[in-house]
């Protein structure tokens, strides 16, 4: 773990503000951290988390069978941005997620660090609190997020074979790969090598930024989620959470593999065509976006996922392609 210990009151009244909320069980479990709205424009998993807990301390009253084991920490990820309702402020929180960046802002004056840099740099002390708190054998991290684009949900899982089974088991398409064609996400930074114990993670897409039914399907996902870590039993879970994302991954496929992604820079006057959705099938030759350069067209038969409808952002669009299960 690499951070800065907290000691002054406003590195502590710093954390308050981040944490959502806390749920120990009284059974030892995983640590679970679940963070939402890394990006400020994404209120979906932050509201989710909110919901999530009051259900979990009202279960026992209603279910005095109900046992949950390990402990849930639920953070909000981008502040500075989250009051701005801008997905960053100087840089986009959710590719800073390297050792070297973590190393620089860790070790500079706080004077010198922009606001993504003061962000992940009090991510880290947080999220180091919380594992020096609870010392847990297993950690696992499940990102929360949404897209500017209507269309599917979908998980994003890393070649962990356990990323991956959680991800099949949160009844949504799972996408393989896609940490090859972006870096310094979360999902990169969360692994047993960084942390010295068994450390997955998992990044859900609950649907566009703005939709009421994002924060409803984002609350079935962590409900999953519990069961497939192990922290909850499948009796306890009502069938409605299942239901529900069954329903909005119907006709999806269940597994898809990043074939190519068009990054984009400043400058680049990058405009998406109107209208796409995630998972859209498109032919090759289709037109998807202009930049500076002209046309930018399709390169061969595929899905598009998370085409860019914002002004912040430096992924245009991916294409992926389905693959076997």
């Amino acid at each position: 773990m690499i951070g800065k210990k907290l000691n002054s009151k406003k590195d502590k009244q710093v954390q308050t503000a981040r944490i959502i909320d806390r749920y120990q069980g009284e059974e030892r479990g995983p640590l679970l951290l679940v963070l939402g709205s890394i990006h400020g424009n994404e209120p979906a998993g932050t509201l989710a988390l909110q919901e999530l807990f009051s259900m979990l301390k009202k279960e026992p009253e209603k279910n005095p069978e109900f046992c949950f084991y390990g402990k849930l920490v639920g953070i909000r990820g981008n502040l500075r941005a989250i009051e701005n309702n801008q997905r960053f402020i100087k840089k986009d929180l959710n590719r800073q997620w390297t050792l070297e960046n973590i190393d620089r802002v860790t070790s500079s004056p706080i004077t010198s660090l922009d606001p993504e840099d003061q962000e992940l740099l009090e991510l880290i002390n947080c999220i180091n609190s919380e594992i020096a708190s609870y010392q847990p054998e297993e950690i696992i991290l499940l990102d929360l997020h949404t897209t500017t684009a209507y269309g599917g949900i979908f998980t994003v899982v890393s070649d962990d074979p356990r990323s991956i089974a959680i991800g099949l088991a949160m009844h949504a398409p799972v996408i393989k790969g896609l940490l090859k064609g972006i870096s310094g996400t979360s999902l990169h930074y969360f692994n047993s090598k960084n942390f010295g114990i068994p450390t997955t993670a998992i990044c859900f897409e609950s649907g566009q930024h703005q939709e009421p039914m994002a924060v409803t399907r984002a609350v079935s996902a962590l409900v999953n989620f519990l069961r497939a870590v192990g922290s909850v039993k499948a009796e306890d879970v009502e069938h409605r959470h299942d239901l529900l994302l069954k329903t909005h991954s119907e006709n999806l496929p269940s597994i898809t593999e990043l074939a190519t992604v068009h990054s984009i820079k400043s400058g680049d006057n990058f405009i998406m065509q109107p209208g796409y959705t995630n998972f859209q099938k498109i032919k090759e030759g289709t037109l998807l976006a202009t930049d500076k350069n002209g046309n930018i067209l399709m390169p061969f038969d595929g899905m598009i996922l998370m085409p860019l409808y914002q002004p912040q952002g430096d992924d245009g669009f991916f294409i992926v392609k389905e693959i076997e299960a």
